[in-house]
């Protein structure tokens, strides 16, 4: 007999076809009603939210400083009787605003919930080719995400020893490229004449950079596009503008690309940004100083919490991200993680092979860190 959840029905009006026999209906499990490509998937796993006081929250790689006070007030001033109405499909002013901010046309950005969605659409648009794609072996665990659910065929690249992106290793014919830079986990960066390198030698190939944190240390690819039709870039408001709770993504590219993805979104969710987050990532690209000021902060927090942990005895790969991914020669990654939550500080340690000696660890604030260094002092002595 199928188990399931039991729901009793009372004054109910049977159906015509068939006699009506009050009492409990047993469900069976809803698997059962699951298509074949969710029943294969492994979906990614987010970094965890977890509800404590007094946390240390060093695992999701958010901005330690909140958003521009001009976000506030924007966000304040949109909320009106206007959220009665649909929000601006084509988002075009903050693709204006976005245009503007790196000197290209509004044609060439795109704008989505979140990079994460954004991503979803270049997959789909953009990546779903007859050759598989090619990303490296440790990166931005979505992509073979996104590979499994729309049916992308890929191979991963092996990063080199020192946990480098080696171009060489592309050369050879594919359906599209697509690495994070500065690459995630490990935050190093690859250099826009080596980005250059990689799309010249694959004209026939999208090359989607993924830039999540590249205010934090690196120089934008996009740039490049003028040049490189076949070059994407996707950027989020997420980290370095403090708008994770927003949701807002992009990409920047060649026109057509950009009409691809925006076939895509149109065949999907043509309101994608909410009036609010429309309204909040606009004032967050109109205020410059705020946003250097910040990164400013995360970046030199950042040399100083390598220094310290440097001083531990920690081997630290070279950072341009808003965290920095270390392993200690002598103590198990695992233990330390969770001696760490012991002490109310939550860092992102990762079980793949190669990397599973190492943390994860996002740069908060000086009085943050120093909590972490201490706890960390307690645990290797």
């Amino acid at each position: 007999m199928a188990t399931g959840c039991m729901i009793t029905f009372r004054s109910v009006q049977p159906c015509s076809r068939a006699p009506f026999r009050a009492g409990p209906i047993l469900l069976p499990h809803m698997s059962r009603y699951w298509s074949n490509t969710v029943r294969t998937l492994t979906p990614y796993v987010p970094g965890e939210q977890p509800k404590l006081d007094n946390l240390v929250k060093l695992n999701t790689n958010e901005n330690p400083y909140g958003p521009s006070p001009r976000v506030i007030e924007a966000i304040h001033a949109a909320t009106d009787d206007g959220l009665r109405l649909y929000p601006d499909p084509g988002s075009e002013k903050l693709r204006a605003a976005i245009a503007g901010n790196f000197n290209i046309p509004s044609q060439q950005v795109f704008v989505g919930n979140g990079s994460d969605e954004v991503l979803a659409l270049v997959f789909l648009a953009l990546l779903k080719q007859d050759k598989p794609i090619l990303f490296p072996d440790i990166t931005y665990s979505f992509y073979p995400v996104y590979c499994a659910l729309f049916g992308i065929g890929f191979e991963t690249v092996k990063l080199d020893d020192t946990f480098q992106i080696d171009i060489a290793h592309y050369a050879h014919p594919n359906g599209g490229i697509i690495f994070p830079n500065p690459n995630a986990p490990t935050g190093c960066l690859l250099g826009l004449a080596e980005i250059e390198k990689l799309v010249s030698s694959n004209p026939n190939s999208v090359v989607v950079v993924d830039e999540a944190y590249i205010d934090f240390g690196g120089g934008s690819a996009i740039p490049l596009i003028a040049c490189h039709p076949n070059l994407l870039v996707v950027q989020t408001l997420s980290k370095s503008r403090s708008l994770a709770g927003l949701r807002v993504g992009f990409a920047a590219g060649h026109a057509d690309l950009i009409e691809a993805l925006d076939r895509v979104k149109n065949s999907f969710n043509s309101y994608p940004l909410d009036r609010l987050a429309q309204a909040g990532a606009i004032a967050a690209l109109e205020d410059n100083d705020y946003f250097e000021s910040t990164c400013k902060a995360v970046m030199t927090t950042r040399g100083q919490l390598v220094s310290n942990l440097e001083a531990l005895g920690f081997n630290v790969l070279p950072s341009a991200a808003n965290f920095v991914f270390a392993r200690h020669p002598h103590h198990d990654a695992s233990k330390i993680a969770t001696q760490l939550r012991e002490r109310g500080i939550i860092v992102r340690h990762f079980k793949m092979a190669r990397i599973d000696q190492f943390l994860r660890i996002s740069i908060g604030t000086d009085n943050q860190c120093a909590t972490l260094m201490t706890a960390l002092r307690e645990i290797l002595a």
